[in-house]
Protein backbone atom coordinates (compact mmCIF):
# COMPACT_ATOMS: atom_id res chain seq x y z
CA UNK A 1 0.00 0.00 0.00
CA UNK A 2 1.35 3.04 -1.09
CA UNK A 3 1.54 5.87 1.54
CA UNK A 4 1.65 9.93 0.53
CA UNK A 5 2.35 12.81 3.26
CA UNK A 6 0.93 15.90 1.81
CA UNK A 7 2.25 19.30 2.68
CA UNK A 8 -0.87 21.51 3.04
CA UNK A 9 -0.77 25.27 2.91
CA UNK A 10 -3.25 26.83 0.04
CA UNK A 11 -7.15 25.69 0.20
CA UNK A 12 -7.01 22.92 -2.53
CA UNK A 13 -4.57 20.99 -0.31
CA UNK A 14 -7.53 20.23 1.59
CA UNK A 15 -9.78 19.11 -0.99
CA UNK A 16 -6.75 16.65 -1.84
CA UNK A 17 -6.59 15.22 1.83
CA UNK A 18 -10.95 15.10 1.88
CA UNK A 19 -9.94 12.61 -0.84
CA UNK A 20 -7.32 10.31 1.28
CA UNK A 21 -7.72 7.28 3.45
CA UNK A 22 -6.20 6.67 6.73
CA UNK A 23 -2.81 4.99 5.18
CA UNK A 24 -1.83 9.26 3.92
CA UNK A 25 -0.72 11.92 6.43
CA UNK A 26 -1.88 15.59 6.08
CA UNK A 27 0.81 17.90 7.49
CA UNK A 28 0.14 21.34 8.82
CA UNK A 29 2.02 23.72 10.23
CA UNK A 30 -0.37 24.64 12.74
CA UNK A 31 -1.46 27.80 11.75
CA UNK A 32 -4.68 28.39 11.17
CA UNK A 33 -8.09 25.72 11.80
CA UNK A 34 -6.99 22.52 11.69
CA UNK A 35 -9.56 19.89 10.33
CA UNK A 36 -11.65 17.39 12.33
CA UNK A 37 -13.26 15.61 10.03
CA UNK A 38 -10.81 14.02 7.78
CA UNK A 39 -10.66 10.06 7.03
CA UNK A 40 -6.51 10.55 6.76
CA UNK A 41 -4.44 11.28 9.82
CA UNK A 42 -3.35 14.87 10.56
CA UNK A 43 -0.60 16.05 11.83
CA UNK A 44 0.39 19.73 13.18
CA UNK A 45 4.11 21.26 13.45
CA UNK A 46 7.35 21.30 11.78
CA UNK A 47 10.41 18.92 11.27
CA UNK A 48 13.34 20.39 12.02
CA UNK A 49 14.14 21.32 8.61
CA UNK A 50 14.91 19.11 6.02
CA UNK A 51 16.53 16.50 7.81
CA UNK A 52 14.00 16.00 10.04
CA UNK A 53 11.49 16.00 7.33
CA UNK A 54 13.62 12.85 5.60
CA UNK A 55 13.42 10.94 9.13
CA UNK A 56 10.33 11.28 8.93
CA UNK A 57 9.65 9.98 5.89
CA UNK A 58 11.79 7.00 6.46
CA UNK A 59 10.11 6.34 9.63
CA UNK A 60 6.25 6.33 8.12
CA UNK A 61 7.60 4.87 4.86
CA UNK A 62 6.18 7.34 2.66
CA UNK A 63 6.11 6.82 -1.07
CA UNK A 64 5.69 10.03 -1.77
CA UNK A 65 5.85 14.20 -1.30
CA UNK A 66 3.01 16.09 -2.11
CA UNK A 67 3.94 19.73 -1.78
CA UNK A 68 0.73 22.03 -1.51
CA UNK A 69 2.36 25.10 0.75
CA UNK A 70 1.80 28.69 -0.05
CA UNK A 71 3.10 29.63 -3.20
CA UNK A 72 5.48 32.33 -0.58
CA UNK A 73 6.42 29.53 1.87
CA UNK A 74 9.69 28.93 -0.02
CA UNK A 75 11.42 27.54 3.04
CA UNK A 76 8.99 24.64 3.17
CA UNK A 77 9.20 24.14 -0.03
CA UNK A 78 12.68 23.73 -0.54
CA UNK A 79 13.18 21.56 2.45
CA UNK A 80 10.46 19.14 1.02
CA UNK A 81 12.70 18.79 -2.14
CA UNK A 82 15.42 18.55 -0.44
CA UNK A 83 13.97 15.50 2.13
CA UNK A 84 12.54 13.70 -0.63
CA UNK A 85 16.07 13.42 -2.13
CA UNK A 86 17.73 12.86 1.00
CA UNK A 87 14.62 9.85 1.38
CA UNK A 88 14.86 9.20 -2.38
CA UNK A 89 11.06 9.29 -2.70
CA UNK A 90 9.45 11.56 -5.72
CA UNK A 91 8.34 15.27 -4.83
CA UNK A 92 5.43 16.68 -6.12
CA UNK A 93 4.20 20.02 -6.21
CA UNK A 94 0.39 21.73 -6.75
CA UNK A 95 1.55 25.81 -7.53
CA UNK A 96 -1.11 27.82 -8.88
CA UNK A 97 -0.56 30.03 -11.15
CA UNK A 98 0.12 33.44 -10.54
CA UNK A 99 -2.16 36.28 -11.26
CA UNK A 100 -1.57 38.35 -14.03
CA UNK A 101 -2.31 42.12 -14.07
CA UNK A 102 -5.47 43.19 -16.70
CA UNK A 103 -6.13 46.00 -18.53
CA UNK A 104 -6.42 49.20 -16.20
CA UNK A 105 -3.97 47.64 -13.43
CA UNK A 106 -1.85 48.93 -11.82
CA UNK A 107 0.89 46.84 -10.67
CA UNK A 108 4.03 47.70 -8.85
CA UNK A 109 6.55 44.73 -7.69
CA UNK A 110 8.55 45.03 -5.11
CA UNK A 111 11.12 42.27 -3.60
CA UNK A 112 11.04 42.66 0.06
CA UNK A 113 9.85 44.59 2.79
CA UNK A 114 12.39 47.59 3.06
CA UNK A 115 11.34 48.25 -0.73
CA UNK A 116 8.04 47.31 -0.32
CA UNK A 117 7.95 50.73 3.19
CA UNK A 118 10.10 53.03 0.31
CA UNK A 119 7.15 52.63 -2.23
CA UNK A 120 4.67 53.47 0.77
CA UNK A 121 6.35 56.56 1.63
CA UNK A 122 3.20 58.48 -1.84
CA UNK A 123 0.22 56.82 0.19
CA UNK A 124 -1.53 57.51 3.33
CA UNK A 125 -4.38 55.01 3.95
CA UNK A 126 -2.94 51.05 3.14
CA UNK A 127 -4.31 47.69 3.00
CA UNK A 128 -2.22 44.48 3.93
CA UNK A 129 -3.31 41.75 2.70
CA UNK A 130 0.05 39.79 3.43
CA UNK A 131 -0.56 38.09 7.21
CA UNK A 132 1.01 38.33 10.10
CA UNK A 133 4.11 39.86 8.56
CA UNK A 134 3.16 43.38 9.17
CA UNK A 135 2.09 42.99 12.86
CA UNK A 136 5.82 42.87 13.19
CA UNK A 137 6.31 46.89 11.86
CA UNK A 138 3.24 48.33 13.72
CA UNK A 139 5.22 50.66 16.12
CA UNK A 140 7.33 51.81 12.71
CA UNK A 141 3.85 53.59 10.99
CA UNK A 142 4.88 57.20 9.44
CA UNK A 143 2.50 59.54 11.54
CA UNK A 144 0.89 60.65 8.26
CA UNK A 145 -0.20 56.49 8.15
CA UNK A 146 -2.82 54.30 8.79
CA UNK A 147 -3.04 50.90 8.10
CA UNK A 148 -5.19 48.52 7.73
CA UNK A 149 -4.37 44.98 8.03
CA UNK A 150 -6.07 41.96 7.43
CA UNK A 151 -4.89 38.57 8.72
CA UNK A 152 -6.81 34.86 9.31
CA UNK A 153 -7.75 36.02 12.59
CA UNK A 154 -7.89 38.80 15.00
CA UNK A 155 -4.62 40.47 16.52
CA UNK A 156 -4.29 43.87 18.75
CA UNK A 157 -3.52 46.73 16.35
CA UNK A 158 -2.95 50.44 17.98
CA UNK A 159 -3.50 54.11 17.39
CA UNK A 160 -2.20 53.79 13.98
CA UNK A 161 -3.21 50.60 13.05
CA UNK A 162 -6.41 48.39 12.90
CA UNK A 163 -6.26 44.93 11.89
CA UNK A 164 -9.36 42.78 10.88
CA UNK A 165 -9.34 39.31 11.16
CA UNK A 166 -11.00 37.49 7.84
CA UNK A 167 -10.78 34.33 6.03
CA UNK A 168 -11.94 34.09 2.31
CA UNK A 169 -13.64 33.60 -0.03
CA UNK A 170 -14.48 37.01 0.37
CA UNK A 171 -17.27 39.13 -1.79
CA UNK A 172 -16.32 41.62 -4.11
CA UNK A 173 -19.54 43.86 -2.58
CA UNK A 174 -17.54 43.43 0.95
CA UNK A 175 -14.36 43.91 -0.75
CA UNK A 176 -15.78 47.52 -2.35
CA UNK A 177 -17.75 48.69 1.01
CA UNK A 178 -14.28 47.88 2.91
CA UNK A 179 -11.88 49.93 0.83
CA UNK A 180 -14.81 52.87 0.33
CA UNK A 181 -14.73 52.55 4.27
CA UNK A 182 -11.34 53.13 4.88
CA UNK A 183 -10.35 55.16 2.18
CA UNK A 184 -7.71 52.29 0.93
CA UNK A 185 -5.60 54.50 -1.66
CA UNK A 186 -2.91 51.42 -2.18
CA UNK A 187 -3.41 47.58 -1.74
CA UNK A 188 -0.06 45.45 -0.71
CA UNK A 189 -0.76 41.80 -1.60
CA UNK A 190 0.94 38.63 -2.33
CA UNK A 191 0.52 37.10 -5.62
CA UNK A 192 -0.92 33.83 -4.20
CA UNK A 193 -3.39 33.46 -7.54
CA UNK A 194 -6.18 32.33 -5.11
CA UNK A 195 -9.85 32.73 -6.72
CA UNK A 196 -10.68 33.17 -3.51
CA UNK A 197 -9.17 36.38 -2.42
CA UNK A 198 -8.96 38.19 -6.36
CA UNK A 199 -11.93 40.43 -6.08
CA UNK A 200 -9.55 42.99 -3.53
CA UNK A 201 -7.92 43.19 -7.29
CA UNK A 202 -10.92 43.77 -8.89
CA UNK A 203 -11.83 46.60 -6.77
CA UNK A 204 -8.36 48.01 -6.65
CA UNK A 205 -8.80 47.88 -10.60
CA UNK A 206 -12.53 49.68 -10.48
CA UNK A 207 -10.99 52.43 -8.22
CA UNK A 208 -7.73 52.77 -9.85
CA UNK A 209 -5.76 51.77 -6.44
CA UNK A 210 -2.33 50.76 -7.23
CA UNK A 211 -0.78 47.57 -5.90
CA UNK A 212 2.22 46.99 -4.18
CA UNK A 213 2.50 42.92 -5.01
CA UNK A 214 5.44 40.89 -3.04
CA UNK A 215 7.23 39.20 -5.68
CA UNK A 216 7.03 35.44 -5.82
CA UNK A 217 9.98 33.73 -3.91
CA UNK A 218 12.28 31.11 -6.28
CA UNK A 219 11.10 27.33 -5.36
CA UNK A 220 12.74 24.39 -6.22
CA UNK A 221 12.54 21.66 -9.18
CA UNK A 222 10.48 18.61 -8.68
CA UNK A 223 9.79 16.14 -10.19
CA UNK A 224 5.91 17.15 -11.32
CA UNK A 225 4.39 20.33 -10.85
CA UNK A 226 0.85 20.86 -11.57
CA UNK A 227 -0.80 23.93 -12.06
CA UNK A 228 -4.67 22.49 -11.00
CA UNK A 229 -6.34 20.72 -8.37
CA UNK A 230 -7.90 18.67 -11.17
CA UNK A 231 -3.83 17.75 -12.43
CA UNK A 232 -3.22 16.55 -9.04
CA UNK A 233 -5.91 14.32 -7.98
CA UNK A 234 -5.30 13.07 -11.23
CA UNK A 235 -2.17 11.78 -10.89
CA UNK A 236 -2.20 10.85 -7.08
CA UNK A 237 -5.37 8.11 -8.27
CA UNK A 238 -2.53 7.21 -11.43
CA UNK A 239 0.47 6.96 -8.62
CA UNK A 240 -1.72 5.07 -5.66
CA UNK A 241 -3.57 2.49 -8.52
Amino acid sequence: MKRILLLGGVTEALAIARTFGPEHIYSLAGIGRIPTDLTCQVRVGGYGGAEGLAQFIRDERIDLLLDATHPYAARISHNAAHAAHLSAIPCWALRRPAWQPQAGDDWREVRDWPELIEALKLFRRPLFTLGREPLQHLDEIPADQFWTLRALDEYPGNGRCEVIGARGPFLIADERALFERRQIDVLISKNSGSAATEPKLEVARERGVPVLVLKRPQLPEVEREFLTLGETLAALAEFIR
